[in-house]
């Protein structure tokens, strides 16, 4: 292993860190790790597979995210050679030249075979959003007690369940929790937006991958179609990944309602700061959603063989984190053969209703919203620095 450089400044070790995140989400939780490294070691020098949020900070992506942003078994399968040939390049490159430490950052199935392989070689190795095992696959725990030093978990219940296999895990909270006002500024966004403040406003998510794109885009545009039947002031936005926006945009555009919907490149936030209620496929987006304190419909669908085979592998009846963190419904799941227009548009309505009960039940969520903001804000980035800065000295160490 090569020793690593000095930083002029401070004259500590300045380490090179090899990083793996696997779409758009991973992507921004990435960078916010590397900002958090970089406070400590300035001269740190990070490469591997990342997206545009890490590439802001000068981290070298050999490869774009995006190449792995692939989900559900069938979609896998399409992509199956050359995600194994990315991962075959990239242990080799890390073979050859050792960085200081690994960190992978979600993207499990791509991560943790590499990691046992790094680890296995000597690399200190971290893994950051512990693989949900307590939600579905907990076959996966050995995988992770051989492939992980460390474990950086942003739910706090999962150190513990972790430490029965010998699995060293840090709870470092959400850092999307840290980013997100708890009180959003919704006039700010819709001004950004040129969405008059009157306006009802629904926001689009149909996911950052092509493949929920193809699923859910046009279900959520059928959805729009019956929304302005029964709302026609009902405006929606829809926040798109660059690497999809393109697409996007032609779908929207061959759309009846095109003029209604404003499509934006990026600016999730502004758009959920802004709305009114959200149409979102189940993942990340999910949780911003709910720490944005706005209600929502979640929704997803894919190959029917994948999603027989993903049914099989559930351990919990929900799918949405808002569900699983507060333990039970507090927002419709409408998933596969569920999640037809009609019955998106329904529940969507059901939040933009003007009653006594839907007032009440809109307050009920904002409160579960808000203690579970609470619960998963904390410095993220200083706590995960923390957690693995030993490692990443050991494995830096001349």
């Amino acid at each position: 292993m090569s020793h690593p450089s000095r930083d002029a400044a401070t004259g500590a070790a300045a380490p090179r860190l090899a990083l793996v995140a696997g779409e758009a989400s991973g992507d921004v939780l990435a960078a916010q790790l590397l900002q958090g490294l970089r406070a400590r070691w300035p001269k740190l020098r990070a490469a591997g597979i990342g997206g545009p949020a890490l590439q802001a900070q000068g981290f070298d992506a050999w490869w774009p995210s995006e190449k792995l942003a692939v989900r559900g078994y069938v979609e896998v399968l399409r992509h199956y050679r050359e995600i194994v040939g990315i991962r075959r390049h990239l242990r080799a490159r890390l073979l050859a030249e050792p960085p200081a430490l690994f960190v992978g950052v979600d993207a499990p199935d791509f991560n943790l075979a590499l990691e046992a392989d790094l680890r296995a070689a000597g690399i200190p190795t971290v893994h950051f959003v512990a693989p949900a095992v307590w939600a579905w696959r907990p076959e996966r725990v050995e995988l992770i007690r051989r492939a992980c030093d460390h474990v950086l978990c942003i739910f706090p219940f999962e150190p513990a369940l972790l430490a029965p296999h010998g699995i060293a895990a840090t709870y470092v909270g959400h850092p999307l929790a840290g980013v997100i006002p708890l009180r959003p500024d919704r006039a700010g966004a819709r001004a950004t937006l040129g969405i008059d403040d009157a306006q009802p406003l629904v926001a689009l998510l149909p996911g950052s991958r092509r493949a929920e794109i193809d699923h859910l885009l046009p279900r959520f545009l059928a959805a729009v179609a019956i929304l302005r039947a029964e709302r026609p002031r009902l405006r929606f936005v829809l926040p798109a990944v660059p690497a999809l926006e393109g697409l996007i945009r032609t779908r929207v555009a061959a759309s009846p309602h095109a003029a209604a919907i404003t499509v934006l490149r990026g600016q999730s936030h502004a758009a959920l700061a802004a709305c009114d209620v959200v149409l979102v496929a189940s993942g990340t987006a999910t949780l911003e959603a709910a720490l944005f304190k706005r209600p929502m419909v979640i929704a997803y669908h894919m190959h029917p063989l994948s999603w027989w085979l993903t049914r099989r592998k559930m351990r919990q009846p929900w799918v949405g984190l808002p569900n699983i963190l507060c333990g039970e419904f507090v927002v419709p799941e409408l998933l596969q053969d569920a999640a037809t227009p009609q019955a998106l548009a329904e529940a969507t309505l059901a939040w933009l209703a003007d009653d006594a009960a839907a007032h009440a039940r809109r307050e009920r969520l904002v409160a579960r919203f808000d203690a579970l903001h609470a619960e998963l804000r904390r410095d993220t980035a200083a706590l995960a620095v923390q957690a693995i800065a030993p490692l990443l000295e050991r494995g830096g160490a001349p």
